[in-house]
């Protein structure tokens, strides 16, 4: 068994295929001054075909994977028109008398060896996509063709050192049963392309392997859980053939009780939503039935370009969004940059700690011309669905007043320009900080709806960054101090008679539906994927029985405690569904 990270879900069973690593012969000798001339033509030609054969690639994607995740090639566009990356290029040729094929290798590994040092899981995922731009230019530089995949029609499991957004645009998703990698992580490119594509896929595996996987080899590959099982045996390929097909009898099960209302057998009924990045997310989501959009980040339209979204394109996505919702509930988070999400062209400084620093609204109210676009934007797509505004960091009351103050004149500049928008729209905040839920009646007095973002408030609660592997074993999400944190928010909102959900990972973890019971959130707010085995465990799951548990889990000592006190209470739960299922 070799244990990767698990960043696309499902299983493959199947045959191997490596692709192979991009090999250059590259000329050693140094061109003549008279050459010059020609060597930048020729680096300007290949800039001209690259940028046509990714646009093409950007729009036979649109296609496949959404509008969104088209957008990857976006990044790839800037960074041949990046003047720092065609500086070095160019650089090279003219000081040091190289072939243009020789000049764009050296700048490749000269970008790629400085983000690879930075400790910056997003910039060195930022040295993929100049390996990637920087490679397909080379081979229109040499005339190298294609890495071809097999062409039989014998289904594979991809195998690569890394997989470029580029290489798996051209995957036929028919042929390939599912993909592993030595590099990469779940915020990659690749791994967002994947999910969108639906195709299993485990990274990460570099230093996993004892001996590399050749092609032809047997594997299986568990995109949930990150195993790979290399030349399994019978009674394993067995199980997980089984795994496999339980696994599609409960997607089809589940798609069953979509449009059922989630409703408890007692009568708590909860709205179940879902995040979403982009409009393939929401597609997925409203096949899973939905009530509305809890999260909707926004920084997609922020990231991966080289410029700030202008308003006009931020009001096309939002109406976009809104329309298709037909009128179910539409939450907009305001920009949530800064920590681990960073903007090449929007310079933040550099700080010892960036998740205590200069990020999310603290940056939208440092810099108010950004933050009004959105605001504006986000108004004037009101006029076409029930949107709401949500502040993300908030942790005075001072804040929350700052930022409707600057919501209020976008709203007045709308109305001397005769611009349609909702006037009353819904303003809330995430719950994400420990001040937050200290002063939770103060802000409670401020807004129409919180929102807990627990992952964030675990974080902070428990002062543990999870991405610091010493100590990510002390993230616990079921601390007893975290419930408290839970317990002491919902309350004032309930007191403060405004709408409380959540939109952490907690929220679609279904072991503490429970906890959401019986605090009587109003909303969860989770992946589109996990909307259906929650709204199954919840249609037989009473309100009052997790009320009762919820006592028990107060006067838990430890997390050991809180999570056996769960894991007995959902055990429980899961064996009255499938006697359930059973009888009907």
């Amino acid at each position: 068994m070799i244990q990767g990270i698990g960043a696309s879900p499902g299983i493959a069973i199947g045959k191997s295929f490596v692709l192979p690593n991009w090999e250059w012969e590259l000329p050693e000798q140094k061109i003549d001054v008279a050459d010059l001339a020609r060597e930048f033509e020729r680096l300007y030609e290949g800039i001209r075909t690259s940028k046509s054969e990714i646009e093409q690639m950007k729009d036979e994607l649109r296609e496949v994977v959404g509008t969104e995740e088209s957008y990857i090639f976006d990044a790839h566009l800037a960074i041949l028109e990046d003047p720092v990356f065609m500086n070095e290029i160019q650089g090279i040729i003219q000081r040091q008398y190289k072939a243009a094929e020789v000049a764009v290798k050296e700048a490749i590994d000269h970008f790629v060896t400085m983000f690879d040092l930075l400790d910056d899981e997003y910039m060195k995922e930022r040295a993929l996509d100049i390996k990637d731009v920087g490679n397909r230019l080379l081979k229109h530089l040499l005339g190298a063709p294609e890495i071809t995949l097999p062409m039989d029609t014998q289904p594979f499991i991809l195998v690569a050192k890394e997989l470029s957004p580029s290489q798996l645009a051209h995957l036929n998703p028919s042929h390939v049963l599912g993909i592993a990698t030595m590099a990469g992580s779940m915020t990659s490119h690749s791994s967002i392309m994947a999910r969108a594509l639906g195709i299993p896929l485990v990274v990460g595996l570099e230093s996993k392997l004892e001996e590399p996987i050749q092609t032809g080899d047997m594997l299986i590959i568990d995109g949930g859980t990150g195993i790979i099982h290399l030349e399994p045996n019978e009674e394993l390929a067995e199980r997980y053939t089984e795994l496999q097909r339980r696994q599609q009898e409960a997607s089809h099960r589940l798609k069953g009780i979509a449009s059922v209302r989630p409703v408890t057998p007692d009568g708590k009924e909860m709205e179940l939503s879902a995040n979403i990045s982009s409009l393939k997310e929401l597609d997925i989501a409203l096949g899973s039935g939905t009530y509305g959009v809890g999260l909707f980040r926004t920084e997609f339209l922020y990231m991966d370009r080289h410029r700030l979204p202008k308003e006009e394109e931020q009001y096309d996505v939002y109406r976009s969004v809104a329309e298709k919702l037909s009128g179910r509930p539409l939450i907009i988070r305001t920009l949530d940059i800064g920590g681990d999400k960073q903007l090449d062209y929007f310079e933040l400084p550099e700080e010892e700690n960036p998740f205590l620093g200069y990020r999310a609204i603290r940056i939208c109210l440092d810099k108010t011309d950004l933050f009004k676009t959105q605001l504006r934007a986000i108004l004037r797509a009101s006029a076409y669905g029930d949107v709401k505004i949500m502040y993300p960091l908030i942790s005075s009351v001072e804040e929350v007043q700052s930022a409707n103050a600057l919501l209020e004149e976008a709203k007045r500049e709308l109305v001397a320009e005769g611009i349609p928008h909702r006037s009353d729209i819904e303003v809330g905040i995430m719950i994400e900080l420990p001040a937050a839920v200290m002063i939770a009646d103060l802000l409670a007095d401020e807004v129409d709806f919180f929102s807990i973002g627990t992952n964030d408030l675990v974080q902070f609660t428990l002062a543990v960054d999870r991405m610091n592997d010493q100590i990510s074993h002390l993230y616990e999400p079921y601390h007893p101090a975290v419930l408290r944190m839970l317990k002491t928010t919902v309350e004032a909102a309930k007191r403060g008679g405004i709408h409380v959900g959540v939109c952490g990972e907690l929220a679609g973890d279904i072991r503490a539906l429970p906890i959401w019971l019986a605090l009587d959130v109003d909303e969860l707010s989770m992946s589109a994927n996990s909307i259906l085995p929650i709204k199954e465990r919840l249609l037989c799951m009473k309100q009052q029985n997790s009320r009762r548990l919820f006592d028990d889990l107060m006067v838990c000592r430890t997390s050991e405690a809180v999570k056996q006190l769960l894991h007995d209470f959902n055990q429980l739960a899961e064996r009255e569904a499938t006697a359930g299922q059973h009888s009907t």
